[in-house]
C-alpha cells in the first residue's frame, strides 16, 4: 500500500501537449529506458556470463540509477518540467519509506504456534492473508506473513509454488475490498470515491480468490504427497508437539504497525486537506509527502533502536533479518520511478485515442499497463478515460461511481489484480521474491514468473472477464 501523497498525478499542460506530438521514433526511444531495465530484469539472471554481475548489490544500482537518469533526461528534453521530477522524488522516497517502515517493523514480529506446511494450512494462510491484505495494504500484509510461510514450510523441499501463489493472493488480489488495500483504490478515494465504495467488489473478490485457493490447494496437495515420506512425518510431528497454537512475539511493533497505518491515513483523512486548504493542490502534495516521510522515518529509527536492545533482538534473530531484500527493491524501483516517467508520459498522452468502451476493455487495458508500470497512475489514467468517455470530469472520479459504476469497477479490478503479473507489478512482489531468496528458496526468474501468472491467472482473469466485464 502506497501513502496518499505518494500517488503519481497525471502529467499535464505543455508535457502532455509535447509529449502527442512526438513521432514513432523518439516515442520508441522514450519507451527505451524502461524497457532495457525490464528486459535486463528479466533477461540477465538467465545469462551465465552476466548472472554472476547481476547477483551483486552494487550493479543493480548501477543499471537502474542509468536506466532512470535515462528516462527522466527524456522527459526534462521533451516536456522540460522541473517540477514533475521533483514530485516524482518525492514520490519515491515516500513509496520507499512506506516499503522500509513495513519491511522493519514486520521484521520484528514472529509468528510461531501451532502450523507447519501442510496443505490446508498453507490454504488457510494465504485466505488469511486475503483478508488482512484490506486492513493493512498488501505491503503490509506481505510483510508480516511471508517470513512464518517460509518458516512453516522450512522442511518442504519443493515450496517455489507456495510463494508464488502467497504473491498472487496476499501482495496483490487480495487487497481489493478497501482502499487501503492496494495504491489504485486509496487514490480512488483521494478523488471523491466513496469509502465504503470498494466493498461492491466483493462478488469480483470473492470469485477470484475462491479460484486462486482451490487451485493452489490441490496443487500442493498433488506437491505434498510426492515428498518424501520423513518430511511428511515431519510436517505431522511438528504440528503435534506444538506447544501453543498460535504465538506472537514483538507486540511493540505491532503497535508500530498500526502507527504506519495511522500515518498513512491520517495524512490522507486529515493533513492533506488541511494543507490543500491552506497552500493549494500541489504545495499540499509536497508537505504532505514530506510529513509522511518524516514521520516513517521515526519509526524506523524507533523500531531499529529496539532491535539493537535485548527486548526485541530475538523476533529479529528469528526472522533472520537482513537488510538485502529492502536493498534489492529500494534500487530497482529507483530505476523504474524514473525509466517509466517517458513511458507513462507516453500513455496518458495517447489514452483518449485509444478505442475503448466496454468495461472488458478497460479491465484488461488498465491491467495490462499495470503489470509493467506502476499500478496507480496507470489507474488514474484509465478511470480518468472512463469518466471522460461518460461525459464527466476526469477528476470527478466519485460521480464515475455513480453514473458508470461497471468501468469504475473494471478498471479498478484490472489495475488491482493483474499487478499480480509480473514481479515488477507491485511493491510487495519484488520485496517477497528477495525474502524468500533470503531464506534459501530458489525463486523462478523473471520470465519464468510470467509463465506462472498466464498459466494460472489469465485463465482466472478471463473467467472474471466473462461473469462481470462483458
Amino acid at each position: 500500500m502506497l501513502n496518499p501523497g505518494s500517488i503519481p498525478a497525471p502529467a499535464g499542460g505543455l508535457g502532455l501537449e509535447t509529449f502527442r506530438g512526438l513521432g514513432p521514433l523518439p516515442a520508441v526511444a522514450g519507451f527505451a529506458p524502461f524497457v532495457l531495465l525490464l528486459a535486463a530484469i528479466a533477461i540477465l539472471p538467465l545469462l551465465p556470463r552476466a548472472s554472476s554481475w547481476w547477483g551483486r548489490l552494487s550493479s543493480k544500482w548501477m543499471l537502474a540509477l542509468a536506466c532512470g537518469l535515462a528516462g527522466i533526461g527524456f522527459h526534462y528534453a521533451v516536456a522540460g518540467d522541473s517540477a514533475r521530477l521533483l514530485e516524482t522524488l518525492l514520490d519515491y522516497l515516500a513509496f520507499i519509506a512506506l516499503l522500509a517502515s513495513l519491511y522493519v517493523v514486520s521484521g520484528g514480529i514472529h509468528i510461531s504456534g501451532a502450523f507447519s506446511g501442510l496443505p490446508w494450512l498453507n490454504t488457510a494462510f494465504l485466505a488469511l492473508g486475503a483478508l488482512l491484505a484490506n486492513v493493512m495494504g498488501t505491503t503490509g500484509a506481505s510483510m508480516v506473513l511471508i517470513r512464518p510461510l517460509l518458516h512453516a514450510n522450512r522442511r518442504r523441499r519443493h515450496k517455489v509454488h507456495v510463494v508464488v501463489f502467497f504473491i498472487f493472493v496476499v501482495s496483490n488480489t487480495g487487497g481489493l475490498l478497501t482502499p487501503l488495500g492496494d495504491p489504485p483504490l486509496y487514490l480512488g478515494f483521494l478523488k471523491g470515491v466513496p469509502f465504503s465504495w470498494t466493498l461492491g467488489l466483493l462478488p469480483q473478490w470473492a470469485l477470484l480468490q475462491a479460484m486462486l485457493l482451490t487451485v493452489f490447494h490441490f496443487l500442493d496437495e498433488i506437491v505434498f504427497h510426492r515428498e518424501e515420506l520423513e518430511i511428511k512425518h515431519a510436517l505431522t510431528e511438528d504440528l503435534r508437539l506444538a506447544e501453543r497454537p498460535l504465538h506472537i512475539e514483538g507486540w511493540v511493533n505491532v503497535g508500530l504497525l498500526l502507527g504506519i497505518l495511522a500515518v498513512v491515513v491520517g495524512a490522507g483523512q486529515v493533513l492533506l486537506p488541511f494543507l490543500h486548504a491552506k497552500y493549494g493542490e500541489a504545495s499540499a502534495q509536497a508537505l504532505c509527502k514530506g510529513a509522511q516521510v518524516l514521520a516513517l522515518g521515526f519509526i524506523i529509527g524507533l523500531a531499529l533502536w529496539r532491535k539493537r536492545g535485548p527486548a526485541g533482538a530475538s523476533p529479529f534473530r528469528r526472522n533472520h533479518f537482513s537488510f538485502e531484500p529492502l536493498g534489492e527493491v529500494a534500487g530497482l524501483f529507483l530505476g523504474i520511478f524514473g525509466a517509466m516517467l517517458p513511458a507513462l508520459d507516453l500513455v496518458q498522452a495517447h489514452a483518449a485515442s485509444l478505442p475503448l468502451d466496454r468495461p472488458w476493455q478497460f479491465f484488461w487495458m488498465s491491467g495490462i499497463l499495470s503489470s509493467v508500470l506502476d499500478n496507480a497512475p496507470t489507474y488514474l489514467t484509465f478511470a480518468s478515460l472512463a469518466a471522460a468517455k461518460v461525459g464527466i470530469a476526469g477528476d470527478s472520479l466519485g460521480a464515475l461511481a455513480q453514473a458508470s459504476p461497471a468501468l469504475l469497477k473494471a478498471v479498478a479490478c484490472g489495475s488491482v489484480f493483474m499487478g499480480a503479473n509480473t514481479y515488477i507489478g507491485n511493491g510487495p512482489n519484488f520485496m517477497v521474491k528477495a525474502i524468500a531468496e533470503h531464506s534459501g528458496v530458489e525463486m523462478p526468474s523473471f520470465l519464468a514468473y510470467m509463465g506462472w501468472s498466464l498459466a494460472v491467472l489469465i485463465p482466472l482473469f478471463l473467467i472474471e472477464t466473462l461473469v462481470f466485464f462483458q
